[in-house]
Order: C-alpha cells, then sequence, then structure tokens
C-alpha cells in the first residue's frame, strides 16, 4: 500500500462502506490516502459516481467552510513546532523521560562514589530496562488523555509506534553513553541489552500491548538480574562480555518478529 497505488475492489469496497473489507485493508487504505493525492482523486471519483448524494454532502460542506478557512490566521510558528513534535512524542512523556535520565545520573552517581552493588556497575545493571520504561509510557491509557484520538487515527499503527520509541531511544541512549563513559562501562555492554529489551518490547507489544511487554520484562529483569546481582554483588553473566552474543541474538529475533508481525498494530488498542 505505501509503494503502489490503491486497487479498484479497495476503493469501491471503501466507498460502499468498508463491510466488504478486512479491517487492515481498510486501515492501510486510509494511512495510503493521507500520502496519496491521486488516490483521493480516485476516491473522490468513485463517491461522485457511486454515492452522489455524499458528494453532495460534501460540496454543500465545502462551500460553507470554504470561506472561512480563507480568513482563517495560520498556525504560529512555534506551534507548528510543537504539532511536529507530536508525532514523536507526548507532553505525558516527558516527566517520564525526566525520571530515566534522573535515575541514570543517580547510578552514575552511586557507581562513582563507590556505593554499588561491590564490582557490579549500577549503570549497567539498569541500562536495559530504563528505556522499556519510557516506551511503556509513551503508549500507557491512563498517562495520554489523546490516547484513544492516537489509537484510532489511521497511521496509529507500527510507523507511529517505532516514532516513538525512537524519541525515548534519542533522550535515553546519550544519557547512558555519557554514565557508561565516565564509569567505564564498555558501550556494547550496556547498548546491546539495552535495544533487545526495547525491540523484544516492541515485539511482545504486538500480542498483549506495549505497555504490558515493558512492564512484565522489567519485572522479569528486576527478578532474574538485579535482586539476585544486589544480593550477592557477583556480575551474572548476563552482564558479562561473553553474554553480549546472546543478546545480540535477543535483538535480531525480537526485530524478526516484530517484522513479521507488523500487521498486529494495524488495529486500534493493539498498541496500549
Amino acid at each position: 500500500m505505501s509503494t503502489e497505488h490503491a486497487s479498484v475492489r479497495l476503493i469501491e469496497g471503501y466507498v460502499r462502506g468498508g463491510g466488504g473489507l478486512a479491517a487492515d485493508e481498510v486501515w492501510a487504505l486510509e494511512a495510503h490516502l493521507e500520502a496519496c493525492p491521486l488516490c483521493r482523486d480516485r476516491l473522490a471519483a468513485a463517491v461522485a459516481a457511486g454515492v452522489p448524494a455524499v458528494a453532495s454532502l460534501v460540496d454543500t460542506v465545502w462551500s460553507a467552510l470554504e470561506p472561512r478557512l480563507t480568513v482563517t490566521a495560520t498556525m504560529p510558528r512555534g506551534r507548528r513546532w510543537s504539532a511536529r513534535l507530536s508525532g514523536w512524542m507526548t507532553p505525558t512523556m516527558v516527566p517520564w523521560l525526566s525520571m530515566v535520565v534522573g535515575v541514570t545520573l543517580l547510578a552514575l552517581l552511586l557507581d562513582r562514589i563507590g556505593t554499588g552493588s561491590g564490582g557490579v556497575s549500577l549503570v549497567l545493571l539498569f541500562a536495559p530496562v530504563l528505556p522499556v520504561l519510557g516506551v511503556a509510557a509513551s503508549w500507557s491509557r491512563g498517562l495520554d488523555p489523546a490516547y484513544e484520538l492516537t489509537a484510532s487515527a489511521p497511521r496509529a499503527g507500527l510507523y507511529l509506534v517505532l516514532r516513538r520509541t525512537a524519541s525515548v531511544l534519542a533522550v535515553v541512549v546519550p544519557a547512558l553513553l555519557l554514565a557508561g563513559w565516565l564509569t567505564g562501562v564498555m558501550v556494547a555492554q550496556w547498548l546491546l541489552p539495552c535495544l533487545a529489551f526495547t525491540a523484544t518490547t516492541l515485539a511482545l507489544g504486538g500480542v498483549v500491548g506495549v505497555t504490558r511487554a515493558a512492564v512484565a520484562l522489567a519485572t522479569v529483569w528486576a527478578a532474574v538480574i538485579v535482586a539476585p546481582t544486589l544480593a550477592t554483588s557477583r556480575t551474572t553473566f548476563a552482564l558479562r562480555t561473553g553474554g553480549l552474543p546472546v543478546w545480540g541474538l535477543i535483538l535480531t529475533f525480537g526485530i524478526g518478529v516484530l517484522i513479521a508481525r507488523r500487521s498486529a498494530y494495524s488495529r486500534p488498542g493493539d498498541q496500549g
């Protein structure tokens, strides 16, 4: 749908109300129509030919709105940037991202003053789950007052999920990069688990929802890795350089599942 024009069957089925089309076909068509003026013209022609009453109603509404739209003030430049930014993140993500950065700085401080868990870096210990918290906040029904509106938009599928995830990583990764450099932790030691956890969260999110997946993975990490490490002050295999190939496989598997199940994000509500 993104590289080819919509078929006659899809256009005519959509004009008739979409009853004969699958839900993912309707959502894919609506997303395609946003970016394809040619298919919008074909849709308008199909509506005029197949449902003239609807075309007449649209023309009547447009004729009443057009004079008002011509005298409406344009959006200020600051609001334009805000509107563009809303495609990448929501205002509710800001306090959560601030908290994630704060946790990173606190872990860095504890590592620097030597109050960490023996020889285990707290930055390394918490790095995998920090971006997951931001991703969970970006798709939480309870935290985003505009969630229902966002989830019902035609492009609220994997495209928007990846955008918000990228905005989280753009904030969290530089903070972890600085913290890892100051504590002497190898970049691959925290970056691979970080990306692997994020990809697995998105892959599992297509089944149970992004927020539930993030909470589940963070809980498992805390119980299986964080708690034993803090209790024994011993570095587990998951945090050693020998475990990097395993994290690489998990990252590859998560990306593969995400690509294979990308259509699971085309239904409203699946991302929450």
